[in-house]
């Protein structure tokens, strides 16, 4: 080697160390996002900065008074004219917008009937009035009445029994007292469980109708002043609901499986094992306290005492009620608005965005809260289409319908288009409604550096510090000890919840496998006093909850930065290793929840065999004893235990092999072949026979509880027979789990073997 070519090569080595240095420096001022190259990173920051500026909070407070300037509930009028305005709204920015029709039952009633007939005479208003305070509460020719939709008809005479929260616990401990609801009528209190689960559990104890009321302790003047002096429910409001059984199957009871098509095969109505066999209704606290103080019997417990000013008793009776309910089953047309921005050199994948537009009567928070923002994040990234942004995915925008009654117009519309979206979804992003305070997400757990890194991008309104910081304050502030010290830095993000039900989310999730997050914001002001009631309305939002409208703008940019982000990766930026450390949480929890159950079986028979029950059992108020269980056997974690090993090993080997790839700009990358093959991540996860007792949910991992609705029950299949203490099934359970859990870390080695191909990783 020459002089001068040995200086022309030292030349060389400085200017690439030179450079080197300062790209060191950049990226420890502005890392490249993760999925992305050093430069697509630059590029798509530039964007996303663009984009934020763009989405107004007057724009927002306008597009929320106009969606719930009248009721819009499924079958209304007005939304059907929402549903048509957001389509245009949609093409006025440059999508392609349609409104995609399908036919499903929706009841409705035709009489309502409430009494207590002895021991004495009351009739139940079973009506809510409108208030000078409120204009849109007058609109009384348009509203949908106080009723639970899917409520069984029925025309009922009986002695009243109250049951709490009525959950299967509650009746657990009526039975220690010897009380049964075999042909009575149940009165339960909000809250607790899921409402449908109120009449499901009752009907199943021999119940002959259902009355759900919200108690002031829950949700009235013992939490603060009721509307319209404060943002509390008022003695005459009433919490309508659907009462259908979601965790069997949502959307249409007549269309399992399948999409309410107008030619969609349906079942007979006798077969349609998600409505209600006995009659429920909805009241008031105004309504219910009559009934409760004619009511006899022991005292109730303690815990299950309201703030009536009452003596809570159980019953059964005296107070005899007469409760007749029918209803006009009739197929309604629903309308749901689907919107699309193609893609560019990856168009046939898709990023999904939705939230709901219908309401129970007006639905200024619930839902419209978060569509209002929705419509500005569409409106934004419209314009920059205008200037000249690209997406490399498809991006597709939805109002659904018919949520507020099963999650209809979202399940019918996955349902519809399901291989479709098993194919082309990358992520489901839902909100459903929006608040003011702190960021709340929950989803699939290789999504959380996603959501951790778009919230330390976005401002909080309030007080000029990230949408990140403040969360981790909230979660600092309000977590255990493990929480407070994960949130100062004994973790790198901060942790997302995990998906049961109760929205859009969860035909794409627990039905298809797709990739999907629920995020919104909340925490502070408000609160649910309104909810499902004819004041939940544009007056009541503005004056209580998201006042100035700066937090509709932060769930604007923070879902629209987060839609981007994803639309415009090169590598689809899930992180593997979090959803293993999940799945290992997951399972530990498993472990201690038959390790729980099995003491409590010991020390229930140990306490019967010492004669503890007889013993303190009050001969005036006397308990059944429980009853003697076998010892619980251990249980064969061994396998899962493998399982999670095995996804920890993938996931690790995924995160050094992506690192590579991106390292060198991933020009030898396969990435249509290898983005094809991450978004199945949750497909793999999914059990072709579902969960026992209903397999239409298929998840392995994330489901709602048979018996909490809402509520997510992890590892479902193995944590519920563990509950019922059913253990060979949980055995059974866990072995199918570990199945899920190895086809997950095969995928993910397959992934990494991608990445691998012309990079060598140690």
């Amino acid at each position: 080697m020459t002089r001068m070519t040995r200086m022309t090569r030292m030349i060389r080595m400085a200017a690439v160390a030179i450079a080197a240095a300062g790209l060191m420096a950049a990226n420890l001022e502005d890392p490249p996002l993760r999925g992305y190259t050093a430069e697509s990173s630059r590029v798509q920051r530039e964007w996303e900065a663009k984009f934020r500026a763009i989405p107004s909070a007057e724009r927002v407070r306008e597009n929320l008074r106009t969606l719930s300037s009248r009721p819009n509930h499924l079958g209304s009028a007005h939304q059907k004219q929402n549903a048509e305005w957001l389509r245009d709204q949609f093409r006025s920015w440059g999508w392609q917008a349609e409104v995609e029709e399908f036919s499903v039952l929706f009841p409705t009633p035709k009489e309502r009937v409430l009494e207590m007939v002895a021991p004495t005479k009351f009739v139940a208003k079973i009506d809510e009035p409108a208030l000078k305070e409120d204009p849109t509460s007058s609109q009384k020719a348009e509203q949908l009445p106080t009723y639970n939709s899917y409520s069984g008809d029925g025309d009922v005479t009986a002695p009243v029994v109250y049951v709490n929260y009525g959950t299967p616990a509650d009746y657990e401990i009526l039975e220690q007292r010897g009380i049964s609801v075999k042909g009575a009528i149940v009165i339960a209190r909000y809250g607790g469980s899921w409402r449908g689960i109120k009449p499901k559990v009752a009907y199943e104890h021999g119940a002959v109708g259902c009355l759900i009321y919200s108690d002031p302790k829950d949700d009235g003047y013992a939490q603060g002043e009721v509307y319209p002096a404060g943002p509390f429910r008022p003695k005459d409001g009433a919490q309508r609901g659907s009462v259908m059984d979601m965790p069997v199957y949502p959307g249409d009871p007549l269309t399992p499986g399948i999409g309410s098509t107008k030619d969609a095969k349906r079942l007979d109505f006798k077969d349609a094992v998600t409505i209600m066999k006995i009659p429920v209704m909805p009241i008031s606290y105004g309504d219910a306290q009559p009934m409760l103080a004619a009511m006899t019997g022991p005292v109730a417990p303690e815990a299950w005492r309201g703030a009536l000013p009452i003596t809570y008793r159980l019953g059964p009776g005296p107070a005899r009620v007469h409760l007749k309910l029918t209803f006009d089953w009739k197929q309604t047309p629903l309308y749901d608005v689907i919107a699309k921005l193609p893609g560019t050199a990856a168009a046939d994948e898709w990023v999904v965005r939705g939230n709901h537009m219908d309401g129970w009567v007006n639905g200024a928070s619930d839902p419209l809260s978060g569509l209002a923002p929705e419509m500005e994040e569409a409106r934004a990234m419209g314009e920059l289409y205008k200037q000249g942004w690209r997406p490399k995915r498809t991006i597709v925008y939805a109002g659904w319908d018919g949520e507020e009654h099963g999650l209809i117009g979202s399940t019918e519309w996955a349902e519809t288009h399901a291989d479709e979206l098993q194919k082309r979804a990358v992520l489901y992003l839902n909100s459903d409604g929006n608040g003011r305070g702190f960021l709340n997400a929950e989803g699939s757990h290789y999504l959380e550096n996603l959501v951790n890194s778009v919230a330390k991008d976005v401002t909080d309104p309030e007080t000029g510090m990230s949408v990140w910081k403040r969360w981790q304050a909230a979660v600092i502030s309000r977590g255990d000890v493990k929480t407070k010290a994960e949130a100062r830095g004994g973790r790198a993000d901060l942790r997302i919840g995990a998906l049961g039900s109760g929205s859009d989310y969860t035909p794409f999730i627990q039905h298809l496998g797709v990739p999907t997050l629920n995020m919104g914001f909340g925490g502070e002001g408000g609160g649910g006093g309104v909810y499902h009631s004819i004041y939940d309305s544009f007056a009541w939002y503005s004056r209580f909850a998201d006042t100035s409208f700066v937090y509709g703008r932060a769930l604007a940019q923070t879902v629209g930065t987060l839609i981007m982000r994803v639309a415009g990766a090169d590598v689809l930026p899930y992180q593997f290793d979090q959803l293993a450390e999940t799945a290992r949480g997951y399972a530990t929890e498993i472990k201690a929840r038959r390790d729980a159950e099995a003491a409590k079986i010991a020390e229930t028979n140990r306490l019967l065999d010492d004669g503890v029950f007889a013993a303190v059992n009050d001969p005036w108020s006397p308990l059944q004893p429980p009853k003697r269980e076998a010892t619980a056997p251990m249980l064969e974690f061994a396998r899962l235990d493998n399982s999670v090993d095995s996804l920890t090993r993938a996931a690790q080997r995924f995160e050094r092999a992506q690192a590579a790839a991106i390292a060198q700009n991933l020009a030898s990358i396969a990435l249509g072949q290898l983005n094809g093959l991450l978004h199945t991540a949750d497909q793999e996860m999914l059990l072709p026979e579902g969960l026992p007792k209903r397999p239409w949910f298929k998840h392995s991992l994330y489901a709602p509880g048979l018996y909490t609705g809402y509520g997510v029950k992890t590892m479902p299949g193995a944590r519920e027979a563990i509950d019922n203490h059913d253990w060979k099934a949980a055995n059974a359970e866990m072995l199918r789990i570990s199945g899920a859990l190895d086809k997950e870390a095969t995928l993910i080695h397959k992934a990494a073997t991608i990445l691998e191909k012309k990079n060598v990783v140690p």
